[in-house]
């Protein structure tokens, strides 16, 4: 039987897990309405894809790792408080998000995107830092590794998506 410690944290983490994805829910939805050309993953474009294992290794990799693995105990917050860094291969979250949210994500972090502005995170805001075809790019290649399965799944996600 967990802990009592571990059962407050495994609750405090799912409350909060449950926010995050409401505040970004409720984000991509008002972004999509502003935004005319939505951004879209190319993860068949050899070139795109070649450049985009260049920006992950250099920019991603030393906390996502370089086989997309994540951080050990990615779902349990640190000392610090913070969650690690999730895995961007199958095992992780980053498929259940649509193109458009994985790039607002990594462009200007989980704070601003999920309109919380008191969020701590280790991820850092790449605006400013990474070109818009960078961070494309970087994110092409993450979903080139994915399983097929895995990756028709994401499209239908952002087909889904881009309708609502």
């Amino acid at each position: 039987m967990p802990s009592l410690n571990r059962r407050r944290n495994i609750i405090v983490a799912t409350a909060v897990a449950g926010l995050l994805a409401a505040g970004l829910g409720g984000y991509f939805y008002d972004r999509n309405r502003q935004e005319s050309a939505p951004i879209m993953l190319r993860p068949d474009d050899t070139a795109l894809v070649s450049r985009g294992r260049q920006v992950y290794l250099a920019n991603c990799a030393s906390c996502h790792g370089g086989q997309l693995e994540g951080q050990p105990n990615w779902r349990e917050r640190n000392g610090q408080g913070m969650l690690p860094a999730p895995p961007h291969n199958e095992t992780g979250h980053t498929w259940h998000h649509p193109d458009d949210m994985l790039f607002a994500l990594t462009k200007y972090g989980i704070a601003k995107v999920a309109n919380m502005p008191d969020y701590q995170s280790a991820m850092p805001v790449y605006e400013g830092t990474l070109s818009d075809a960078d961070i494309v790019a970087a994110l092409s290649w993450i979903k080139s590794q994915w399983p097929a399965e895995i990756r028709a799944q994401h499209d239908e996600l952002n087909q889904r998506a881009r309708k609502s």
